[in-house]
């Protein structure tokens, strides 16, 4: 594939390669050869649902063929991560499709989103199946309101990596508000997670006359208030998890005795774009630890896609920096979070003291920003340059009109540069795109708690509960 530099150089990287510009520049050159073929992709999820995507790439016997090979796998990795699936529809080309199966096998280069979309998740084998394109199974999704209930006495919680946020809401008003710093992630024992947790839900009820329900926000994958994966339970032994992690939260709903929810980070991150805007198809994207992303159809509703944006590659560049967890080059968390600013603060001549903890680190960095040190400027304009090309990415994927920007890294002036630079990007590169799609900070204090007040909205009151 073609690599092409972007209009906007990131300060302190001269070799990103936006994966958007890349994917536009490949299904240009496929149009003008006049050799494209179809080439559909499905993701479908456990419970039967199932996304498509429908793309054009180079006929078989065409010169540039082995460029789909590259193009296909970064888009099947983005849909994986953006929708979810453990069986991946590949319509087209065979040869397309048997790259795909080699590289998404236990032994490939993607082994790591073979266990993970497989039996991690989806709790059954990872499977590539090879057919035609008029062949591939329709679209079956499924969405649903969530969220944005108001009445009674609620508290709000939202576990990050490195800080853990709480808030008591009484009929839709926030009370009080707390934010911990904690270290979750290296923790090996559950009991330290859920007495953390409990503190915190004690914490928000000492506020409150009584408790009528409980909504939580947290990293991974939930279903059914079970996470599946999170990353604040990385250092627990997989036996160990499964036996006291897995269900944690309904321990916790036992204990209290009230309706409880747990959401997805990002779904809540979009959750409270769409509450505090008025606004529907939003993406919500929270820079905190990692990045934490969540959608919000036309409709006002979220669907059952992951949403682990994380994940997806927005980087194409071949030194792209490596996750070190799932070990792809050029995901979203190397460039949407903590991650991102302490990976570039030593190209701005920073050096950060790796002896303290996440937050404290971020902390140090933004207190240099906010006594003038001008070292820490061109830090957050290369954020902000990667944002305003992921969001053009994003815009391939979702149907957006609105983009909210939480977290911790966006707090205080840095978040502002952040969205100015964003904003030249689109104004500069994608300017039809700029003129429909509005890129926004919530005020400061929303931009580090909104999401555990969007949070306390999770859960539904029924009457009886409320007579009860």
């Amino acid at each position: 594939m073609e690599l092409v530099k972007p209009r906007v150089v990131p300060p302190l990287d001269e070799s990103f390669r936006p994966a958007v510009l890349a994917n536009r520049a490949f299904r240009e050159k496929v149009k003008a050869s006049g050799q494209g073929v179809p080439m559909v992709i499905g993701v479908e999820r456990a419970d039967g649902t199932r996304s498509v995507y429908h793309t054009e790439v180079f006929a078989p016997g065409s010169a540039d063929f082995e460029q789909n090979l590259q193009y296909v796998e970064r888009i099947v990795k983005f849909l994986l991560w953006q929708k979810g699936g453990y069986r991946v529809y590949l319509g087209g080309p065979s040869p397309i499709g048997e790259h795909i199966q080699k590289v998404y096998s236990a032994q490939g280069e993607r082994a790591f989103d073979y266990d993970f979309m497989g039996e991690t998740v989806y709790e059954r084998p990872f499977e590539v199946v090879i057919t035609d394109a008029d062949r591939v199974p329709p679209a079956n999704e499924m969405a649903k309101s969530l969220g944005r209930h108001l009445d009674g006495c609620r508290i709000g919680l939202d576990l990050g990596a490195s800080d853990r946020k709480v808030s008591a809401v009484i009929e839709g008003k926030d009370v009080f508000s707390e934010e911990v710093v904690w270290d979750p992630r290296p923790q090996t024992d559950p009991n330290y997670h859920y007495h953390e947790i409990m503190s915190a839900l004690h914490r928000a009820a000492a506020r409150m006359p009584r408790v009528d329900a409980i909504g939580v926000s947290s990293a991974g994958v939930w279903i059914n208030n079970r996470v599946m994966v999170a990353s604040l339970f990385r250092g627990v032994p997989r036996d160990v998890f499964n036996a006291r992690a897995k269900d944690i939260f309904l321990r916790v709903q036992k204990e209290w005795g009230v309706p409880l929810e747990v959401a997805n980070d990002g779904e809540v991150t979009a959750l409270a774009g769409s509450m505090s805007l008025g606004v529907n198809a939003i993406l919500g994207v929270a820079m905190g630890s990692s990045e934490a992303a969540g959608y919000v159809t036309p409709e006002g509703n979220i669907t059952n896609w992951l949403n682990e944006l994380a994940f997806a590659p927005v980087d194409y560049a071949p030194d792209a920096p490596v996750d070190e967890w799932s070990g792809d080059r050029g995901v979203g968390a190397l460039y949407f979070s903590q991650q991102a600013v302490f990976r570039l603060a030593p190209v701005a001549g920073i050096q950060m003291d790796e002896s303290v903890g996440l937050a404290e680190r971020l902390k140090m960095f933004q207190d240099l920003h906010a006594s003038g040190d001008p070292r820490t400027r061109p830090v957050y304009e290369t954020i902000g340059v990667y944002l305003g090309y992921g969001i053009a990415h994003y815009a391939d994927f979702y149907d957006l009109q609105h983009v909210l920007v939480l977290g911790r890294v966006t707090s205080g002036e840095g978040g502002h540069i952040i969205l100015e630079k964003a904003k030249e990007v689109l104004q500069a590169e994608f300017p039809e795109l700029a003129a429909r799609v509005s890129v926004n900070l919530p005020d400061e204090k929303a931009r580090r708690v909104g999401q555990s007040i969007a949070a306390a909205s999770l859960p539904e009151i029924k009457k009886e509960e409320k007579e009860g």
